[in-house]
């Protein structure tokens, strides 16, 4: 999709993708971030998440064309696997050891979202850039509106029911695609970042329209690993 393309909802997203931008380059933060650790793969903390799992055609253009490109320069940063790519749908609790969440809230959850998420449609995602931020490198796209409401029928019902989201946003509108690509597990060379540059400018040629069709409510850790799938509904 070009910039001529764009509905008035995808630029809003951008100006907030901007902003987000903006931040990290003044090194002001006004939202949640993901700490590094040493071992990423054994990291205790744990959140209580929704996302959707990526179909294996993006998993495959994600690797030739951004991770393996990456790998090259600096191999020791922690690269995402297959089974743990995935676009996140809505934040219910961040990490946390011990996890900030019980196992009634488990249920209380599981239950919202088997009762909300049928009752919305599918969307796209528009992949256009990648974007650095202090510990870790994401894919970033646009979206149809239905992401938004999707997120916000969701909030309205842990209203209700006293959880609330403890994650720290930008803005409370206009959300996004977020997909991690890599946690910095040590400084980032200025090759890997003229690379991410460069990749970053050819995104919106590389991808095309991806269609989320199903959400999965899961705890894991920042790594996805730790996984435990508690429910898996399809959007219409």
């Amino acid at each position: 999709m070009s910039i001529y393309d764009q509905t008035s909802h995808q630029k809003g997203q951008i100006e907030v993708i901007d902003a987000i931008e903006n931040q990290v380059k003044n090194n002001n933060l006004p939202f949640s971030i993901v700490s590094p650790v040493a071992d990423f793969d054994n990291d205790s903390r744990i959140c209580l998440t929704s996302v959707h799992l990526l179909r294996s055609q993006l998993i495959s253009q994600v690797n030739n064309l951004l991770i393996e490109p990456l790998k090259k320069i600096q191999s020791n940063q922690y690269y995402y696997v297959n089974e743990s790519f995935h676009t996140t749908i809505k934040n219910v609790k961040t990490i946390s050891d011990p996890p900030n969440f019980t196992e009634k809230d488990i249920q209380t959850v599981n239950k919202i979202f088997s009762e909300t998420i049928p009752k919305h449609h599918k969307f796209s995602v528009y992949f256009y850039r990648l974007l650095l931020f202090p510990n870790n490198l994401a894919l970033m796209g646009t979206t149809d509106e239905e992401l938004d409401q999707i997120i916000f029928d969701l909030d309205e019902r842990f209203r209700k029911v006293g959880i609330a989201d403890d994650k720290q946003y930008l803005n409370s509108k206009y959300f996004f695609s977020n997909i991690t690509l890599a946690r910095f597990v040590s400084p980032v060379s200025d090759q890997f970042r003229k690379k991410v540059i460069n990749l970053s400018a050819n995104i919106a040629d590389m991808f095309k329209p991806y269609t989320v069709d199903s959400v999965t409510l899961l705890s894991c850790n920042a790594v996805f690993k730790k996984r435990r799938i508690i429910g898996r509904w399809l959007l219409r």
